[in-house]
């Protein structure tokens, strides 16, 4: 599957749930025809709540459903949460499901971790948001920072084309990441310019898009002349994007990072400062961001190129899991963006100074350099990984007698 360039787009910037939620459930009120939804998290709180409100609504004006979860990241939907929706002929699919071992989610390579809806062909959503409480404000201190954006225009005809070969393998001549649609997908998807903005749709998956998101950061930050700022929750990227964002610096381009400095997963704190020394010692600036676990994935370099998306530039976005962002080139957007970001730095980062990185490097060194052989390297681990096909199973209600006191799990089937 081929993506291109599209002139004529609009597009609005969302910034978490509070933005996010209440723009698709409007969609989702409009929709006529069809609504397509792939997310790595569906959770059972008020958010998943919210949303199979609006699809049962929408599925009873005779709209047609189909949505799609990770088997890692929803791996506990229960018969209660998905029978309401399947009674009325919402197809719900799950990606990749696996029994636990020792009651541990095994299931940990090549995640669907990209977030999409799509209604009536004509307006979509693309980003980090998951459909959970955590990404609202009142959450309390784990709510997530994070970014979308929605979509009207010629592009959506290509983020359509992905999200309806998802949910119909059988009638595509490849596999199902990356298959021909059938026939009639487009039939109703018009394709109307809409607004200014260029966009291209661009995805990872296993199959004939492996770097596609990691060549076009590559390109924008050896393109940047004057600012390159980046928003990353999960830094721990390849070594050629390392390198390219140490040259840019060194050329006297502006390079700020904003990391995760409370971070949901200590983890990717600690990788990403294992790099700090390498890029800082050249000008790159780092901040980190305090206020609240960052889960954002957005990036712009100079005045005109942006990109909101799914994927982090660590190991698992970049070289194993389904992803997939929006490029785009429109200084209106980017400004807004760089707005956003720029409140973030001014008021909720801390800017981290070299001389704190390079105290203590006697004892980082050694592990810094396994970090780089690592990240140089592993593109090619990937390949030898588990290379399983990942299957898509329909999620299928057992019939109970009182299915609210059930907490189990649906029982999945393979798709026809």
């Amino acid at each position: 599957m081929n993506f291109h360039w599209r002139d004529g787009n609009k597009l609005d910037l969302l910034e978490n749930g509070e933005e996010f939620f209440p723009r698709v459930h409007d969609a989702i009120r409009q929709a006529r025809e069809e609504i397509l939804i792939e997310t790595f998290i569906l959770f059972e709180d008020k958010v998943g709540q919210a949303l199979r409100d609006a699809l049962i609504e929408a599925a009873q004006r005779g709209v047609r459903i189909d949505i799609t979860v990770d088997g890692y990241g929803s791996a506990d939907l229960t018969p209660a949460f998905v029978a309401p929706m399947t009674d009325l002929g919402i197809r719900i699919h799950m990606f990749d499901p696996r029994k636990r071992m020792f009651g541990r989610r095994i299931n940990l390579f090549r995640r669907l971790h990209r977030k999409i809806v799509v209604v009536d062909g004509e307006v979509a959503f693309i980003g980090g948001i998951n459909f959970s409480a955590d990404h609202l404000g009142d959450f309390g201190p784990g709510a997530k920072q994070d970014y979308a954006v929605q979509i009207e225009g010629p592009v959506v005809v290509d983020i359509h084309r992905l999200a309806l070969a998802t949910v119909a393998p059988q009638q595509t001549t490849r596999r199902w990441w990356g298959g021909r649609v059938r026939p009639h997908a487009d039939a109703y998807v018009s394709g109307t310019s809409r607004g200014e903005a260029r966009a291209l749709f661009v995805v990872r998956d296993n199959d004939e898009h492996r770097n596609d998101i990691e060549e076009h950061y590559l390109q924008a930050i050896r393109d940047a002349r004057s600012r390159l700022l980046i928003a990353n929750a999960y830094f721990f990227p390849g070594y050629r994007v390392l390198r390219e964002i140490r040259n840019a610096a060194r050329r006297g381009v502006r390079v700020r990072l904003i990391l995760q400095g409370q971070p949901d997963m200590p983890i990717a704190k600690f990788g990403a400062r294992m790099l700090y020394n390498y890029l800082m010692r050249d000008g790159v600036e780092i901040h980190e961001y305090c206020r609240r676990p960052l889960h954002g994935k957005v990036a712009l370099a100079d005045y005109e190129w942006s990109t909101v998306g799914s994927s982090n530039l660590d190991p698992l976005s970049l070289s194993l899991n389904l992803e997939c962002n929006l490029v785009i080139r429109d200084h209106t957007f980017n400004r807004h963006l760089h707005e956003r970001l720029d409140e973030l730095l001014q008021h909720d980062c801390r800017r981290i100074p070299l001389e704190r990185i390079i105290r203590g490097y006697w004892w980082r060194a050694p592990l810094a350099f396994i970090c780089f052989h690592f990240l140089r390297h592993f593109p090619q681990w990937a390949g030898m990984l588990p290379a399983h096909s990942p299957k898509l199973t329909l999620l299928e209600t057992p019939k109970v007698d009182h299915p609210a006191e059930t907490g189990s799990s649906p029982f999945p089937r393979e798709n026809p």
